[in-house]
């Protein structure tokens, strides 16, 4: 062999040996954590409520980290007027977040309350060891279990309940986030919120009212009524909604507890600068949507560039809109033309979201069950769900669109037989109809997501509004109806 033939050997084998190490950095970085006894005294977890995230942590130290953490069963509000039995950890949905230092030892302290009717354990994922922890936390009412296991990677790890049948534990809100920080913690940020998705099966409709028990056939068939963020229609939404300034950079820690559902995480009118996606180190720049899986998570972040609502959906987009998987992010500030020129996100478009809050909505529910209802109360109820059900084509004040919809103000039609408008409603129509004088030719879809009480308000609503002749539809009215045989002829919209 040459010796110029052994210097390009040597040469390649050098150059190959660069390589290798230039890959092994990132990983071996990635692992770059204090792995030995914990040091100093023990510290107590700050736990959350979401959407807040505790703080970052400042150590430069691994510590013995003791989380407490109670497992509470309580009836809440899954939607305005309607009730779920949910199961929780720390008594949110999702539970508690949890945050550590890569490399810290955790002390983990599992409390059932004696009040409690089924026994729990905790799966994180975050953990190295069988079952995540299950196999050491199973834990009875009135009882408390302790396991302890080391933070050895970094990244943000769903948690959730691995206690028999784990479908029926986490479908009932059992799930949550910890987040193991690198020991360089993680670039600084304005805001830091904490959003999980889920999925929610009731034995009732969408938005049907009153206490709607956990529904074990829907849950199997991977059927859900609701599609949700932190637990409840509503609860990142009016005066729940997240908020920035116009400059601010904002990180969301996004999971989906499922337990059925993958998740196509978007936020209308941004774009995601970094993601970190599957709650991994790899980072992905410039993402539109990002995909949650089952049981993983991911961390957003951007920038908020100009000032307005945000929404945040799963853009699978019936889940949205149809199901509740929405939530708003408000950014104020100054206007900067040069990025964006026009109006405000329409409120039409947000639909019944856009409002502070259905707190009437609520309220005629709770006053259907007394047996109590007002034609008052129903008309508060009717006005927040018109706004965003029927408005995007009827207006707000009623005037619709001429030549296309039909007007609802000061409506012929509508006085001429008020129960017809509510077979309009429940079945739709299409065709040619004369309203007011003028010949419309359109088409209404049957608004089958509409609930018996929806409906009766939404009407109740429409005929004492706008000069209409006033009157009342009842819940039971709509019940009836909806069981009819549907119109023969063609009333159009």
């Amino acid at each position: 062999m040459s010796a110029q033939i052994r210097k390009l050997i040597v040469a390649f084998a050098l150059l190959a040996g660069v390589a290798l190490a230039g890959q092994a950095a990132p990983a071996k970085q990635r692992m770059a954590g204090d792995f030995g006894p914990p040091q100093g005294e023990p510290v107590h977890a700050v736990l959350t409520s979401p959407p807040h995230v505790p703080p970052p942590i400042t150590r430069t130290r691994p510590a013995k980290v003791i989380v407490d953490l109670e497992v509470v069963e309580k009836e809440m509000q899954i939607s305005e007027g309607v009730n779920y039995t949910f199961w929780t950890f720390g008594g949110t949905v999702p539970g508690s977040f949890i945050r550590v230092r890569q490399g810290d030892t955790v002390e983990f302290h599992l409390k059932s309350p004696p009040g409690n009717k089924m026994p729990h354990n905790i799966d994180l994922h975050g953990v190295t060891g069988p079952g995540g922890g299950a196999a050491s936390s199973f834990t009875a009412p009135g009882h408390a279990s302790q396991f302890t296991f080391k933070a050895l990677n970094e990244g943000i790890y769903v948690y959730h309940c691995a206690t028999s049948p784990v479908g029926m534990h986490v479908a009932n809100g059992m799930y949550g986030l910890i987040l193991v920080e690198p020991p360089g913690g993680l670039p600084k940020v304005d805001h830091e919120y904490y959003v999980m998705q889920g999925d929610f099966y009731t034995t009732g409709k969408y938005r049907e009212k009153g206490h709607q028990p956990f529904d074990m056939e829907k849950a199997i068939a991977e059927q859900p009524t609701y599609v949700l963020f932190n637990g409840a229609e509503g609860a990142l939404t009016g005066d729940k909604a997240l908020t920035a300034k116009v400059g601010e950079t904002v990180r969301m820690y996004v999971g989906n507890g499922g337990p059925n559902l993958v998740s196509s995480f978007h936020v209308i009118g941004a774009i995601f600068d970094q993601v970190r996606y599957e709650g991994g180190t790899e980072v992905q720049k410039n993402v539109q949507t990002t995909l949650i899986p089952a049981g993983g998570a991911a961390i957003v972040t951007f920038t908020a560039k100009v000032p307005g609502s945000y929404v945040l959906v799963d853009h699978s987009i019936f889940r949205a809109f149809n199901k509740g998987a929405l939530a708003i992010l408000k950014v104020d500030g100054p206007q900067n033309v040069a990025i964006y020129s026009g109006k405000e996100v329409d409120s039409v478009y947000l639909g019944d979201r856009s409002a502070p809050n259905l707190a009437a909505v609520s309220t005629a529910a709770e006053a259907h069950a007394a047996g109590t209802l007002t034609k008052d109360e129903q008309i508060a109820a009717g006005q927040q769900l018109f706004a965003g059900t029927c408005s995007v084509c009827h207006q707000s004040n009623g005037a619709g669109l001429p030549g296309v919809f039909p007007p609802l103000a000061k409506s012929d039609f509508l006085a001429a037989d008020t129960a017809r408008a509510a077979r309009v409603v429940l079945q739709g129509l299409s065709g040619k109809v004369t309203v007011n004088g003028s010949e419309y030719n359109s088409v209404m879809p049957p608004m089958n997501q509409l609930n018996d009480d929806e409906v009766a308000n939404i009407l109740t609503y429409v005929l004492n509004s706008w000069d209409n002749p006033g009157g009342r539809i009842q819940k039971e009215d709509v019940k009836q109806m909806r069981t009819s045989k549907p119109a023969a002829s063609a009333e159009a919209h």
